[in-house]
């Protein structure tokens, strides 16, 4: 399940959740016990009991949705949207040219720089996969590899390195007890 809002519920889920509890209070309000409310609503004792509580001290705002959980985001819909064309344009751009890759420090680098807003690499990792982003490791290659030689090689050399067994027979791994020829 994707989380759009800070890592909680969807707004959707939200509002079932608060349509329960609310439902809940109703029964509440009918004299229901806090196991019959668990029951029908299959959450657990606990849970009722939370909310019979709240609602006797609060009545039905205080089973209300409090909104999205976390802190706000710090940057407004246009700078991530262009931060994104940031991210796109490649590390190389924005001077790192000795390897393209985003790292999290950088990233809270390039915040830093454009926007004038503190992050910290968890709170850049936790912006990124708000956005979208996810983490992407590259392959490891040398520096030096040259894919011709390396497909050459696999032609020529591996198939005379790789040959068939001579003869087939039924094999065993055990010590003790060898195959039957």
């Amino acid at each position: 399940m994707r989380y759009p809002d800070s890592g909680g519920l969807s707004p959707q889920e939200r509002a079932r959740r608060e349509r329960v509890r609310f439902e809940a209070a109703g029964m509440f309000a009918a004299g229901a016990s806090d196991a019959e409310v668990a029951a029908v609503f299959r959450v657990s004792r606990m849970s009722a009991n939370r909310w019979r509580r709240a609602f006797d001290r609060g009545g039905l705002d205080a089973l209300a949705s409090k909104g999205p959980g976390g802190s706000r985001c710090r940057l407004s819909d246009a700078q991530l949207r262009q931060l994104a064309a940031e991210l796109e344009a490649g590390p190389a751009v924005h001077g790192w040219d000795e390897d393209q890759r985003w790292t999290l420090v950088r990233v809270a680098d390039l915040i830093a720089d454009r926007f004038k807003v503190t992050y910290t690499p968890a709170g850049v990792h936790l912006l990124l996969h708000r956005m979208d982003w996810t983490v992407q490791v590259p392959a490891r290659q040398a520096a030096e590899r040259d894919e011709d030689k390396i497909a050459s090689w696999r032609e020529e050399q591996w198939p005379l390195i790789k040959r068939p067994r001579a003869t087939w027979g039924p094999g065993s791994a055990s010590k003790t007890k060898p195959a039957r020829a």
